[in-house]
């Protein structure tokens, strides 16, 4: 099977977002780093120029309105191997946590919104901040705000959820978070300040995120709401899906913002199996019941 082959499967695949999420941070990454080569070797540099300044965040105000698709199109552009290499291991590490407790349109949404508010302390800080201003109009580029607001999600989701990491050994994920926070807060004084500040912006969001969704509020609504929108121009007509709840059942999907409780029969079932067999053993769609029941 090609490449192109693969990305077109990708893309036509259900239930596959972070893998979308990757391979589109990925494309635009290739197609950039092609694109420079090329007009390095033509002697049209200039033009790559202008056409990262069609991608890039703007840290001015003037620049923004000029550009407003930047606050979203700067979270999927990277120009540097390592920048674009870190960002989608942390992505698929902690992306695949939150996919398999919360589904893809909340991975999806998590990360957009990770990436707006980091656009929006990236900004404000620069026009807000005296010690800033000086560099008023340097432009961000990376994921890593949108990551950073997965990363910190996942660890307020699971705190205790332990990576093995390569020379440390196991470590809860809680403390891999919080070790991205303090690094970030470490390089406000650095070549990036700016920068440092968006993932602070992401980290508030993935905490603020989960919070509210354990309290039954769904910051990300609006994003899903969009995406079905522009799904349903893409396909001619909306996604229905019909469901069969009882009232009881509707009321506690209310109450928790659509995280319905599954019934105790099916959780005695689920720890049973994890009795026999251990946590990992258990499906993707389990995982995300036992979750939901943690939250009764």
């Amino acid at each position: 099977m090609s490449i192109f082959a693969d990305i077109q499967t990708t893309f036509t695949r259900r239930d596959n977002a972070l893998n979308q999420l990757l391979v589109i941070n990925v494309l635009v990454f290739a197609v950039l780093v092609v694109l420079g080569a090329v007009l390095y070797l033509t002697g049209s540099s200039s033009a790559y120029d202008i056409l990262l300044r069609q991608l890039a965040l703007p840290s001015d105000v003037p620049g923004l309105l000029r550009h407003p698709w930047t606050v979203l199109t700067y979270a999927f552009t990277h120009e540097k191997f390592f920048h674009i290499l870190f960002n989608m291991l942390n992505l698929y590490w902690f992306g695949m946590l939150v996919r398999e407790y919360l589904g893809d349109r909340r991975l999806v949404s998590l990360y957009i919104l990770g990436a707006l508010v980091g656009a929006l302390f990236f900004v404000l800080s620069y026009n807000l901040l005296p010690v800033l201003r000086p560099g008023l109009g340097v432009p961000m580029v990376g994921a890593s705000g949108a990551v950073t607001a997965v990363i910190v999600a996942a660890a307020t989701l699971l705190p205790d959820y332990t990576f093995n990491l390569f020379l440390i050994g196991p470590v809860r994920i809680k403390y891999i978070a919080a070790a991205v926070v303090l690094i970030s807060i470490a390089g406000i004084n650095g070549a990036n300040p700016g920068g440092q500040i968006a993932h602070l912006g992401g980290a508030f969001l993935g905490f603020l995120y989960i919070n509210q969704l354990q309290r039954g509020r769904d910051l990300g609504r609006p994003v899903i709401a969009v995406g079905e929108w522009v799904n349903g121009l893409l396909h001619g007509r909306p996604r229905l899906r019909v469901t069969h709840r009882s009232p009881q059942a509707n009321a506690a999907a209310s109450k928790r913002g659509g995280l319905a409780q599954p019934p105790q029969e099916e959780i005695d079932l689920i720890l049973d199996k994890i009795s026999r067999s251990g946590y990992e053993s258990l499906s993707k769609e389990e995982k995300q019941k036992l979750f939901r029941a943690s939250q009764q």
